[in-house]
């Protein structure tokens, strides 16, 4: 077990210690949310903005059973509503005739792990991908992911397993080819 996952988290050691707690998980959620939307830089606007929403609550959040679970919460939130809102802005931008006015990061950017890596997981489903950031990318369990998408443990389950053989056939797709 590495010092930023399970039991033996280092800001667990300091239970009042924001810091710790920003420096632990920070850059796992920015990436693992990041991969889960396809939008590295809106992840990092709503993890910033969990963690001030943490800090200027602490003194209530500090003593939550698990004050890193109230900040994904929040971020993962944060997401699905700058999610919504772009949906309803393209749906209003196309009936204008216009063209959408975002630019995303494209994954030609990217080395190219990461750029067949993210084009795969960009074809998932959104409750999918999500699933499957936050299991293999920010390491949580089964149920944490649960907790942090409002699902099921069964639903979390069968996203994962749907997510897997999809990514399992582009695969051998990919290997065939």
């Amino acid at each position: 077990m590495d010092s930023t996952t399970g039991s033996g988290e280092i800001w667990r050691d300091a239970p009042d210690d924001f810091d710790a707690l920003f420096i632990a998980k920070y850059d796992a959620l920015v990436r693992s949310l990041g991969a889960g939307f396809g939008n590295q830089s809106r992840a990092e606007e709503a993890v910033q903005e969990a963690f001030i929403r943490a800090y200027t609550r602490w003194r209530r959040v500090r003593r939550l059973e698990d004050p890193a679970g109230w900040v994904r919460r929040v971020a993962l939130n944060l997401m699905l509503d700058g999610a919504r809102r772009a949906a309803r802005e393209e749906r209003a931008v196309t009936r204008l005739g216009a063209q959408s006015s975002f630019v995303e990061r494209s994954p030609a950017d990217l080395y190219e792990p990461d750029r067949v890596l993210l084009e795969s997981l960009e074809r998932l489903p959104q409750q999918q991908r999500l699933a499957v950031t936050l299991f293999y990318l920010e390491d949580l369990s089964v149920q944490e992911v649960a907790d942090a998408m409002s699902l099921s443990v069964g639903a979390v389950k069968y996203h994962l397993h749907e997510a897997r053989n999809t990514l399992r056939a582009r695969q051998v797709e990919r290997d065939a080819s």
